[in-house]
């Protein structure tokens, strides 16, 4: 009987084992819960075996100070300013201290978990595990999860950590996050054009001459914003990127066709630019089958054509960044549950040097891939704006497209608390203080706020309305560059829509660009597409020409723009004061004098920029 109680004791002690998470020496509490988004159901326990890359945020020394170098190079009336920081400078303010790595690696050790990599500064340790593991190191429980799109992903809403290591550790994704970048695209070619009843056609020749409404092209902005003509002089030391994720990667053959007719002296550089693959991101080939039948690569078509139609003979740069490691679908878990995001503006990170101005369509540098605010967790958010902050503190413009849905998508705007409160919902990352968002506008003479009502399409599938989309963040305040002119705005809104938004929040976007019907070419055939993704890589194209007029004459690039922008540059753009957010059912907030949370300070005026910014411009 004894051997038998024995026995028992000890067959409850090893599932006790595999059930708990390690010892360690303070006790496991919860770090960080979030509430399931909707959209997504828990379907199924997660396969024990489907391997995750755990990124883990390790806490930084001093990122305070980083920011402070950050706005002091950033703000023009500091003796600092455009003294930009090099790699080794950043690494130095946010690498952890050595005893709170000395911890983490303990807790890993203790694990028998071996790091598989780590960010240049040893910020973020990345560990590749199963399931099974990474249950019992964050004493949780992961699900698979599938969204009423049909992604299915594997998460945990709920994790902890040992007590001792709470303020050692930030954030550790994928976990609660349920971030799902989608490209900020509206309309392809099988949407009919809407030409606004307000519409009228230009009275300026040489814009009437060159602008149709159905179909934008580049002869159009360079008129419009006034860089016709200008001869670029920096090409061997200025340089304008993309990104693309979700499989995109840029199609050369359509960049030739597009340039071809609307660029000819230009289609050399679809041949030319480099396309970088991270953590196994497509490659530089032609259209296959499947990416045919799904559309893929529009999103990265349009960033190339609308950067190359305008900044030519800037070189580009393209990045494309898949999962790491590569992800095998399985029947249980046939999506991929990593997170590339990270990886990229690591990679980014790890580099001595990388382009001047990076555009994010697909909300990550410039980019245009973005989601809710609030299916981040604030944790993540703030880490991964950190890693933006260290981008920018190296002379580097950050852009970001501002959203396709106004103050937020009719008929889901709801809190994500669990009380489902009516609010209005906040993109991330352009609610990202540290990152300059980009909104739309269309027309011409004047330019107003990008709009289109919701239809049916020839498929008899409707579509919700596309509007330049902006608001307050629910996460970060408003930043000191702009605590002023989004304050004033608050107040001048009387009361309206109390309680619908974050007053103190930082406001979005900062500045905007001509953003429906753009001309472009995907697998051979000329269509339009519309969105703030469009307007996003155009902006980065004509900033890359700001940075040509100084970096020619011996002056740094422009660095993160907003500082600059709010102080100064803003008198070298077109304010916007028609029009509005339209979003939620509701007209959402409203353009007007001045900074507005849906075209921001306005849309640039190219010679007016260079003279603000100290350039010289070279007609």
């Amino acid at each position: 009987m004894v051997g038998f109680v024995v026995a028992f004791s000890a067959l409850l002690a090893a599932q006790a084992s595999l059930a708990n998470p390690v010892r360690s020496r303070t006790p496991y509490r919860v770090k960080d819960a979030h509430h399931v988004p909707r959209g997504w159901k828990r379907v199924r326990r997660a396969p024990a075996d489907h391997v995750i890359d755990l990124q883990i945020g390790v806490k930084q020394s001093n990122f305070a100070e980083l920011e402070r170098h950050l706005y002091e190079v950033s703000d023009p009336d500091h003796h600092r300013y455009g003294h930009h920081l090099s790699a080794d400078e950043v690494k130095e303010l946010v690498k952890p201290t050595d005893e709170t790595l000395d911890l983490v690696h303990e807790w890993l050790d203790a694990n028998d978990i071996t790091p598989s990599a780590y960010s240049s500064a040893k910020d973020w340790i990345m560990v590749s595990l199963p399931v099974s593991s990474i249950e019992r190191l964050l004493d949780t429980e992961y699900h698979v999860y599938e969204h009423k799109d049909g992604g299915l992903v594997a998460r945990a809403p709920k994790w902890s950590l040992p007590l001792h290591l709470h303020d050692r550790i930030d954030t550790i994704q994928p976990t609660n996050s349920f971030f799902r970048a989608r490209a900020q695209k509206f309309d392809h070619i099988e949407a009919p054009v809407y030409i606004d009843p307000q519409y009228k056609p230009p009275t300026d020749e040489a814009l009437n001459a060159v602008c149709n409404v159905s179909s934008v092209t580049p002869e159009c902005f360079q008129t419009l914003y006034s860089t016709k003509g200008y001869k670029t002089h920096a090409c061997g030391k200025n340089k304008v990127g993309f990104n693309n994720f979700l499989g995109e990667h840029p199609i050369r053959t359509d960049a030739e066709l597009f340039l071809a007719k609307y660029r000819p002296e230009a289609v050399s550089s679809a041949k030319d630019f480099p396309q970088i693959t991270i953590a196994n991101g497509p490659g530089d080939y032609a259209l296959t089958p499947e990416e045919l039948e799904s559309s893929t690569s529009k999103e990265a078509n349009l960033d190339v054509q609308a950067i190359a139609g305008i900044s030519w003979k800037t070189p580009i740069i393209s990045y494309s960044t898949g999962g790491s490691p590569p992800f095998t679908p399985s029947p249980s878990t046939p999506d991929n549950s990593n997170e590339p995001y990270l990886v990229w503006v690591n990679y980014l990170l790890d580099q001595k040097s990388f382009p001047q101005v990076i555009s994010m369509s697909h909300s990550i540098l410039p980019t245009s891939y973005a989601d809710d605010e609030q299916t981040v967790p604030k944790s993540y958010a703030q880490r991964v704006c950190q890693q933006f902050a260290q981008v920018g503190a190296r002379g580097t413009s950050l852009l970001f497209s501002s959203g396709d849905s106004g103050v937020g998508p009719y008929g889901e705007c709801l809190s994500n608390d669990g009380k489902n409160t009516t609010k209005f919902l906040p993109e991330f990352p352009p609610s990202c203080p540290y990152v300059t968002a980009v909104g739309a506008t269309k027309n011409f003479e004047p330019e107003v706020v990008a709009y289109r009502p919701a239809f049916v399409g020839p498929d008899g599938v409707s579509h919700g309305n596309y509007t330049s989309g902006g608001g307050f963040s629910d996460y970060f305040t408003a930043p000191p560059y702009q605590a002023k002119e989004a304050g004033s705005y608050v107040k001048s809104l009387k009361g309206k829509y109390d309680g619908l938004y974050n007053k103190k929040g930082r406001g979005y976007p900062d500045i905007s660009a001509q953003g429906l019907y753009f001309a472009y070419f995907w697998n051979g055939t000329e269509g339009t597409i519309s969105g703030t993704s469009a307007s996003c890589p155009l902006t980065g194209g004509i900033i890359s020409l700001v940075n040509d007029a100084l970096i020619s004459t011996g002056k740094p690039p422009l660095g993160f723009l907003n500082p600059w922008l709010y102080s100064r540059g803003y008198k070298g753009l077109t304010d916007i004061t028609s029009g509005s957010a339209v979003g939620c059912g509701v007209d959402g907030f409203p353009a007007v004098e001045g900074w507005d949370p849906v075209t921001g300070l306005g849309t640039p005026i190219f010679p007016e920029l260079v003279k603000i910014a100290g350039g010289k411009l070279f007609f």
